[in-house]
């Protein structure tokens, strides 16, 4: 494997294509990990469609926009702040940062024009949004530090990264606060069950560097863990579309989002690292089909 590629990369197209030093940035934010941005972005727009926005595409791909550049400021400063964990773990030690590839300097130029990026986005949205949007950085500031101080700390990105809820939610409306509450909350438990089988593939090293992981937490019972959590999710989405709509048709569009995420639980094998990487890339699907749940019942 070259030394520039990381084991979980996405390593084609575009990025691919680049020349060495621009590779590095592109890795840098995980341009080439696009799972990413779309576990970013769906929550966006399952509050967006809810809240009825079915016609707002320009709302839609803004917010897309905003996804690939803050997911990419995040990763860049998780990067910075954990360089010398990262160095110490198998499948990150290659990582632009960790390597030493990129300096610590330029990292910090390349975080502050992806905010840039983001900054553009949020100022596309109302007031309302805005002030939600920016609520959000002191828990992405927070969250690389909590591997060190809790035994979950899945459980705080689960808190960053479906902030979208909210912040697609109050791009339209200010009230329904139950709905986009048991949304939000239903996404939390969702993330929290998708990044506790990413971190499948960390464990042994986690143990060893001495991280906090959902999956070092759960032990041998990561398969019910991750089944608990999706039930969670897909019992408060329901809880959501009731709320909106109480009429007990609205549940049957989550019922293929139930099906697909029933089946990762199932299939999931926690020792087996391409598995578990497979079954959690499969979350954009996921997140696909309760964007168009979404889209039905905030259209009814």
């Amino acid at each position: 494997m070259s030394a520039e590629i990381v084991p979980d990369s996405q390593h084609r197209g575009m990025v691919a294509a680049m020349p060495q030093p621009w590779r590095d940035y592109a890795q840098l934010a995980r341009f080439d990990r696009p799972i990413g941005w779309w576990l970013l972005y769906w929550p966006c727009a399952w509050g967006l469609l809810l809240a009825g926005g079915q016609g707002r595409w320009d709302l839609l791909a803004w917010l897309l926009i905003g996804s690939v550049a803050m997911r990419g400021a995040g990763c860049v400063y998780n990067d910075i702040v954990d360089a010398d964990i990262d160095g110490r773990v198998a499948r990150t030690a290659l990582r632009p940062v960790a390597s030493g590839r990129v300096s610590p300097r330029s990292a910090w130029a390349w975080l502050v024009a992806l905010c840039l990026v983001g900054l553009v986005v949020l100022l596309q949205l109302r007031w309302q949004a805005q002030v939600v949007a920016l609520g959000s950085l002191a828990l992405v500031a927070a969250y690389p530090f909590m591997k060190r101080i809790t035994a979950f700390p899945q459980a705080w990105l689960g808190l960053v990264f479906t902030w979208g809820v909210p912040v697609g939610w109050t791009a339209l409306r200010g009230d329904g606060l139950a709905v986009m509450l048991a949304l939000y909350v239903g996404a939390w438990a969702w993330c929290v069950g998708y990044d506790t089988i990413y971190a499948c593939q960390d464990r042994e090293d986690d143990a060893l560097v001495g991280v906090g992981s959902s999956a070092l937490t759960l032990g041998r019972h990561v398969r019910g863990g991750v089944a608990a959590f999706y039930a969670g999710a897909i019992a408060l989405w329901g809880l959501a579309f009731w709320l909106l709509r109480p009429d007990w048709l609205v549940l049957l569009a989550l019922a293929p989002a139930a099906l697909h995420l029933g089946w990762q639980a199932l299939t999931l094998e926690p020792d087996d690292a391409d598995n578990a990487l497979a079954r959690f890339r499969s979350n954009r699907t996921a997140g696909l089909l309760v964007a168009l749940a979404c889209w039905v019942v905030g259209n009814a």
